[in-house]
């Protein structure tokens, strides 16, 4: 399966953007192939979707490998030892299939590995051990407008099948039609709202079967009868804002239509360079602070870089001033007396992330989010901090999506004082 993105992207139509949570523009120490902080989906030369054709009841092993090892796409559901339901699938030309998961195989267009939250260098994301599946989900888009896209939980692999094994949930819905979810799950969350913006509400985490049905989650994952429990009013459709987490990472689908309304990298860049050409001192070192996109690339501790106090918003350098106890997470803001953590100021480069914004002349770089310190908008804290995403085996919990940093329950977000009161309200 060829990669997602050619050299001739610019003549393809562009479906869409899947943002893996937890990246500022890219992964630590740059993208690497086909494994990206983000990937635009675009209709490819040829189509490759599939449609379920027909389904086969075989009752011994000998059936199942003669319809498996066959040149076309299935699924196959074992029921038990001597009977196994194999769905066969045809090409469909009217769609295009774009597939996820950690697996670096050839048929996977978007590699996605764990997200490590904080991290800074590449050797900061592994893990001792993946929860994602090598082929998680799958994704279908229309190649006709208005494009529709659906997830599916489970990808094909090499030899162009899924298997659901004799362990896995797997039932018979209302048509008679074979179904089921994956071992860890694939969940999805749509916006309660028309656009991506503050005004939007979450709703709550759904799970989405293989063959495309949307369950509400019962007390604890995989823990209640698929096959007598109606399926969700939610369908598979993604739509601008929608969430996929794989148990593992968690990506955000953008719309093109919603991408127009985002600032582009440029622009963040260009608001970034005329908060700096404005010259913003320290008010106790009295030397002008540098906001750079990259604050860990220097170790030196005289680096002229902004830090803010994160429970007041003081804007100031990385001076000595107001360290308590020996403790350099508990520091005194000379302006107000606030003891807290004092941190360096990250730009938020990524432009998915971005919010359509309260006001025309709303700042980029007004705001930031408490603990991590990303810089972004007002309107983008204010989305983020009542979004809640699955988070390890601590539930659900509202991260900073530039770094996957949770975000602090009492305080998420900091307006950003500056000396000379650089922004306004």
């Amino acid at each position: 399966m060829p990669d997602i993105n050619t050299n001739d992207d610019h003549q393809q139509i562009k479906y869409g953007e899947l943002v893996v949570l937890g990246y500022n523009g890219q992964i630590p120490s740059g993208d690497r192939g086909r494994r990206k902080s983000k990937f635009q989906l675009r209709q490819r030369t040829q189509p490759n979707g599939l449609k379920a054709q027909r389904q086969h009841l075989c009752k011994n092993a000998d059936e199942v490998q003669k319809l498996t090892q066959a040149d076309f796409h299935s699924i196959s559901y074992t029921l038990s030892r001597n009977q196994t339901v194999v769905v066969q699938y045809a090409h469909d030309e009217d769609s295009d299939m774009f597939q996820i998961g950690r697996s670096s195989e050839n048929q996977i267009d978007c590699v996605v590995m764990d997200t490590v939250a904080g991290a800074k260098t590449f050797d900061d994301l592994s893990v001792p051990q993946s929860t994602i599946s090598r082929y998680a989900c799958r994704i279908v888009v229309s190649r006709h407008p208005p494009h529709t896209t659906r997830i599916y939980a489970a990808g094909f692999d090499a030899s162009k099948n899924i298997f659901l094994g004799e362990k896995s949930i797997k039932w018979k819905n209302e048509c008679n039609e074979m179904d089921g979810v994956t071992t860890n799950g694939i969940l999805v969350m749509h916006l309660d709202g028309d656009q991506f913006n503050t005004n939007s509400k979450p709703t709550k985490w759904k799970e989405v079967s293989v063959c495309g049905s949307v369950f509400d989650l019962g007390e604890g994952r995989l823990k209640f009868n698929y096959q007598s429990t109606p399926p969700s009013n939610t369908d598979n459709i993604l739509l601008d804002g929608s969430l996929i987490d794989l148990c593992g990472a968690t990506l955000l689908w953008r719309s093109v239509e919603g991408l127009k309304n985002t600032p582009t990298r440029r622009l963040l860049e260009l608001e970034l360079d005329q908060l700096n050409s404005k010259k913003p001192q320290c008010p106790v070192g009295l030397n002008t602070l540098i906001i750079k996109t990259n604050p860990f690339a220097s170790t030196s501790s005289n680096t002229p870089n902004a830090y803010v106090y994160v429970l007041c918003g003081h804007v100031h350098g990385n001076h000595k001033w107001g360290v308590k106890n020996d403790n350099s997470e508990s520091r005194e803001c000379p302006l107000c007396r606030t003891v807290g953590p004092l941190i360096p100021i990250i730009p938020g480069i990524e432009p998915a992330f971005y919010v359509i914004p309260n006001s025309d002349n709303e700042s980029t770089t007004s705001y930031a989010f408490h603990p991590c310190g990303h810089m972004t908008s007002q309107s983008t804290t204010l989305y983020w901090s009542k979004i809640k995403v699955p988070y390890g085996t601590k539930g659900l919990k509202s991260i900073c999506p530039f770094c996957s940093i949770a975000l602090s329950e009492t305080k998420p977000f900091v307006r950003l004082i500056f000396q000379d009161s650089i922004h306004r309200q």
